[in-house]
């Protein structure tokens, strides 16, 4: 569908805004850096903006990979430059909210999530209301010190972070912890053999793998996930396209057979954004240098498309009454985003 018919009247307009961070990972060699970084522009060369109709929101530049002498035991590497850039990251979510349109994050590798999680909770404060996550990933990410005998990428601690487990600096940036509650979070797609299925279960975290939505089906799968956030006003989403089996996306950085089809993720997307209450999205983790004629690039941009499609209908063109006249009361007031962040 074009750009016109897209941003036409009852669509809701989205900012498609990069973040090519790749901190959040492991190198994949002593000698080599992460290609996640190029997954935005990867996406842009398949006309992503233009197909969905979407305005530019540019592109937040991230500090240089550069794990220097780090060890296991150091705690999250590069975690003083991811504070710093979730600080930032944030920021701009925020000034898309406060425009009225819906927020699409290409990532870069999962750590993003800790700005849009930051974004979320300022929001939430600002409104008093609680925010949820619909986690849609691969793996589960709850890698934090209290279940593994260190901490050392993001990427794979998004989860664990945002909820308020591991270090200060990361997890309680502004003095915020946690930035969602483990009531208002929804894991779906990880494996049915996650290294942490079972501190999910535990935390009190809703969680689907891929053999229980597969039964139940993704259209049914993505209202289950909406009705366990009845308590909040609206929820984001995260998307890492390792979700996706390795059989049809293998550009990623650690792919784990086991995994969902395009059609099913397509249908997840429609269904978590057929709301108001969802409030953006991001993508993470596809890689390009896994992709040298750019077909796994155009299977995920013609799955976004579709997947997104629902925000062009009257029924999510706007956002919740209660988040609408909130942002209209406080977006002059909204957080600095100081660069500070609270001590361990």
């Amino acid at each position: 569908m074009g750009a016109a018919a897209r941003s036409g009247p009852g669509a809701r307009r989205i900012a498609v805004l990069d973040a090519p961070t790749n901190l959040g990972l492991r190198p994949p060699t002593p000698t080599s850096v992460p290609g996640c970084a190029k997954a935005p522009g990867a996406l842009r060369d398949h006309d992503l903006i233009g197909r969905l109709g979407a305005r530019d929101a540019g592109c937040l530049t991230p500090p240089r990979y550069d794990p220097g002498d780090w060890q296991p035991g150091d705690g999250v590497c590069h975690a003083d430059l991811i504070a710093a850039y979730s600080l930032r990251l944030a920021d701009r979510i925020g000034a898309i909210q406060d425009a009225g349109e819906f927020p699409l994050v290409l990532g870069g590798d999962c750590s993003v999530l800790i700005g849009s999680a930051l974004a979320m909770n300022r929001l939430g404060e600002q409104i008093g209301a609680h925010i949820g996550l619909v986690f849609v990933d691969g793996h589960s990410d709850f890698r934090h010190p209290g279940n593994a005998s260190y901490v050392g990428a993001a990427a794979g601690e998004d989860l664990a972070l945002v909820t308020g487990r591991g270090q200060a600096d990361l997890a309680a940036l502004e003095g915020r912890r946690p930035y969602f509650r483990d009531v208002d979070v929804v894991v779906l797609g990880i494996r049915g053999h996650d290294e942490y299925r079972l501190d999910l279960q535990a935390a009190g975290i809703a969680t689907r793998a891929v053999p229980a939505l597969r039964v139940e089906g993704a259209a049914r799968t993505a209202q289950w996930a909406r009705e366990q956030l009845a308590d909040c006003v609206g929820y984001w989403v995260h998307v890492d396209v390792d979700v996706l089996d390795p059989a049809v996306m293998p550009a990623v950085d650690a792919p784990d057979p086991g995994g969902i089809a395009y059609a099913e993720l397509e249908l997840l997307l429609s269904g978590l954004v057929a709301t108001p209450e969802c409030l953006g999205m991001e993508l993470t983790v596809f890689d390009p240098d896994y992709d040298p004629d750019g077909s796994y690039a155009a299977e995920i941009v013609g799955t976004v498309v579709a997947g997104l499609a629902p925000l062009s209908t009257p029924a999510a063109a706007q956002p919740a009454p209660e988040l609408s006249s909130s942002r209209r009361r406080t977006s002059t007031a909204r957080p600095s985003g100081s660069s500070a962040v609270a001590s361990a």
